[in-house]
């Protein structure tokens, strides 16, 4: 292809709602432009990375023995309805009608529409396993698009649904696709991590996510020092903390005037923070009715939200006024696990079953409980709720946790019969009874993978692709496209790279002079540069590698074996 017959719309201004590199680079490198706010069209740049990404995707996927199908975008409401996820998906699912008034989506994802696809055509175990898969547009009306593709309300997406007879051959698959998805982004040439996950509005269990790893991803993962655990903060679990010696506190009611906080607390009584208990107040949405909830962890503890939300099988936990709290008979800031208004739900942090001598508020303006044990309740009211921290120590193997930054771009689930008995999809088995099927789910993001790529590949001039997502491999760039000398042997080049099977652009624009040129084969990011230009006399060429700014001289007559061993 050559340059001057491309459209690439590079522009120097970068666009002011632009604050990640993707986003930036990608709109000014002419990849991609904005047609609305968080729906983006592809650009040939754009469009040449998308299919590149696509058919790595596609052809790992083959190879594993799935088969590709294509869903209609649209979807009855109805689907939905029957699943019970029309009101879980809350806003994010844009919802339509047609002329006969008949309700429908624009499919955020597909776990009911593929259901319905097998449910009735495949009858016995005979027919299993199955594995079918699409690659196809989604969209989810996000309230906040932002970062470009990272997060805009249209995508696609890679998901794929697949069919058992029971748990351990669904589990077998699930560990396969484990094994493809890292095919597909080791292929990418992409530094990734597998974490343990928060299965969320999908459901099921056994989820795992797959993140790109970047400084500016929007997820927290977990990771040990010492093994391969990874997990998101919102799933990552740790060995119980060792406390120290505990001070010993007469039991009974303290009067705290003005302690409401932790820190308040520790230094009026003069113990360490993690002999408190902690109380954080929500509100619990539901789909019908909305609570107040009350999550108790240790006073040095923080609370992780997607945890506590799970604990209460709730859609969302938000922010609750003062006067809510004290609406639902609470007293904020001397909040304890004694004695609660029966209208408000509350849980309390696993690791603080069978505590003794702890200090928690007394449900009464200005005092607290010393020498409270944490006994005798139920043990439905305890549940994994905090935030581990960096420093834990790894429950799989003793060593030292710490954050590291991800961006998600993978997310298998092992879902179960949740969907297939929902919508009374059954086989067969070789008894002859009628079972629902086991269900696993499986998704990449495919066009977000082309902003996480950057993400993770990229300097202050503009993006670095690998060598399986560049548009092109090699750039020829010829010094002075008025030198007939310099685009005849840049133009040989050309063909010759062409003939050998290798991507190849030739920059052959006579108005931009040179420095314009490498500007935007630094902006764009191709791999190689061929630089034609007064070197040329000597027979020699100028090869650059964008990713480590290196340059060498090499004999025009050489040059393409030089770049066929690149």
């Amino acid at each position: 292809m050559k340059f001057s017959k491309l459209f690439i719309p590079t522009t120097k201004e970068t666009p002011s709602d632009a604050t990640l590199p993707s986003h930036q680079f990608l709109l000014r490198a002419g990849f991609i432009s904005t047609s609305g706010s968080g729906l983006y069209n592809y650009l040939p740049l754009g469009k040449i990375v998308l299919d590149k990404i696509r058919n790595v995707v596609k052809e790992e996927l083959d190879n594993s023995g799935a088969h590709e199908v294509q869903l209609s975008f649209v979807t009855p409401i109805e689907f939905w309805e029957n699943s019970g996820r029309a009101s879980k998906m809350g806003l994010e699912m844009l919802r339509i009608k047609d002329r006969k008034n008949n309700g429908f989506v624009l499919s955020p994802t597909n776990e009911e529409a593929m259901v319905e696809l097998v449910k009735n055509r495949v009858t016995s175990y005979k027919d299993l396993p199955l594995n079918l898969y699409q690659i196809n547009t989604k969209f989810r009306d996000e309230a906040r698009p932002r970062f470009g593709l990272m997060r805009g309300r249209e995508f696609l997406m890679k998901d794929g649904y697949s069919f058992h007879s029971d748990v351990e051959d669904m589990r077998r698959e699930f560990h396969l696709m484990e094994e493809t998805y890292k095919k597909i982004f080791a292929r990418l040439g992409l530094d990734f991590r597998i974490v343990d996950a928060d299965s969320g509005a999908i459901g099921g269990t056994g989820s795992k996510e797959f993140h790109v790893l970047a400084d500016s991803g929007e997820d927290t993962i977990v990771v040990c020092d010492s093994c391969n655990y990874g997990a998101n903060i919102e799933a990552a679990k740790r060995v119980p903390r060792q406390i120290g010696e505990k001070q010993t506190l007469q039991s009974g009611k303290v009067h705290t005037p003005d302690t409401k906080t932790i820190e308040e607390l520790s230094a009026f009584l003069q113990i360490l923070p993690s002999q408190t208990i902690k109380a954080v107040i929500k509100k619990a949405i539901y789909e019908d009715v909305t609570k107040v909830a009350v999550f108790f962890v240790r006073g040095d503890d923080e609370l992780e939200e997607t945890k506590a939300c799970n604990s209460i099988n709730a859609l969302e936990l938000v922010d609750i006024s003062e006067d809510a709290i004290v609406e639902a008979g609470l007293v904020a800031g001397y909040v304890g696990i004694k004695e609660l208004p029966s209208n408000v739900i509350f849980k309390i942090d696993s690791e603080l079953k069978d505590e003794n001598d702890m200090v928690c508020g007394a449900n009464e303006a200005h005092y607290h409980l010393a020498g409270i044990d944490v006994c005798c309740m139920g043990d439905d009211v305890y549940f994994d709720l905090i935030a581990v921290k960096e420093g834990d120590i790894c429950e799989c193997c003793g060593g030292k946790l710490s954050y590291t930054k991800g961006i998600e771009v993978g997310h298998i689930f092992q879902l179960g019969d949740k969907y297939s008995k929902a919508l009374g999809a059954n086989f067969l088995d070789n008894n002859g009874k009628s079972k629902p099927f086991e269900m696993g789910t499986y998704g990449i993001g495919v066009s977000r993978l082309i902003a996480a790529t950057i993400e993770q590949s990229h300097d202050e001039k503009g993006c670095i692709w690998t060598k399986e997502t560049a548009p092109f491999f090699v750039d020829i760039i010829i010094s002075n496209g008025k030198n007939e000398e310099e685009l005849e042997a840049g133009t040989k080049i050309y063909e010759e790279l062409k003939s050998a099977g290798i991507e190849v652009v030739l920059d052959d624009r006579v108005k931009e002079r040179f420095g314009f040129k490498m500007g935007d084969f630094e902006l764009i990011g191709f791999p190689y540069a061929v630089v034609v230009g007064k070197k040329l006399q000597e027979g020699l060429v100028e090869l650059v590698n964008r990713k480590t700014g290196e340059n060498e001289d090499i004999a025009l007559s050489d040059i393409v074996e030089a770049i066929k061993t690149k």
